[in-house]
């Protein structure tokens, strides 16, 4: 992407900081400890991460050479408004894994909206993770979403055996477990969370009366790719 983009960057006099959207993929796994921004990232765990933290090196090396301010976030599990587990559970494309000890951080779009905002108002430097207050199963997010929406949740399918009904990409998301904590986003960049945590998020989702969950087929979501703000 910054291949594409430099051009234009470099003819952009007026431009004051770059906020870059990676994920917590680039930190492999930390056998469920807590990590933060100063865990180095493990590349050779880090399947999905890899491809990340070399643009994440390169932005970072294009702020150095242009004196910019490049913000890195660190999203973890992105969800809102017609994505997230209730629509998935609607759509019926979503499988329950069982795996002991394994959790995730979550990020409601609001919040990782309102980090952004503050990070250009700051013109903010560094590595950040934009993620939830409360590293969660999978699986119990899921079942909650089910008790919201009022319908039974599908039954767990072993990790050892998800294999057969779960695809190699899905399950990759199981291949390493961390905890990411969140101090930096709320210490340097001011932020307080609107959604603490994925039962926070999901209520608030389930009052509004989330639009797309109503038709899910008719209004499914796409997929999330790479993301880069300038400003």
């Amino acid at each position: 992407m910054l291949a594409v983009l430099e051009p234009d960057i470099a003819q952009a006099p007026r431009l004051k900081s770059v906020v870059y959207l990676s994920s917590l993929g680039v930190y492999g796994d930390s056998g469920g400890a807590w990590i933060d921004e100063t865990t180095p990232t493990i590349p050779a765990l880090a399947r999905r991460g890899e491809p990340r933290i070399k643009a994440e090196l390169d932005w970072q090396a294009l702020g150095s050479r242009r004196r910019l301010p490049v913000a890195i976030f660190r999203l973890g599990g992105i969800y809102g408004p017609g994505r997230n587990g209730m629509v998935r559970l609607l759509r019926g494309t979503v499988h329950r894994i069982a795996k002991p000890g394994h959790v995730s951080n979550r990020i409601h779009v609001y919040d990782i909206a309102q980090a952004i905002d503050a990070a250009f108002m700051r013109c903010a430097v560094g590595v950040f993770n934009i993620v939830d207050d409360e590293p969660a199963s999978p699986s119990d997010q899921l079942a909650f979403a089910a008790d919201l929406i009022g319908i039974e949740p599908p039954p767990e399918i072993p990790y050892e055996a998800a294999g057969k009904s779960v695809s190699a990409m899905a399950l990759s998301f199981y291949d390493g477990c961390i905890r990411a904590r969140n101090d930096k986003l709320k210490a340097l960049l001011g932020v307080q969370l609107r959604y603490p945590t994925y039962r926070d998020g999901l209520r608030a989702l389930h009052a509004a009366g989330d639009p797309l969950a109503a038709n899910p087929v008719e209004n499914a979501p796409r997929p999330a790719s790479s993301t880069t703000g300038v400003k």
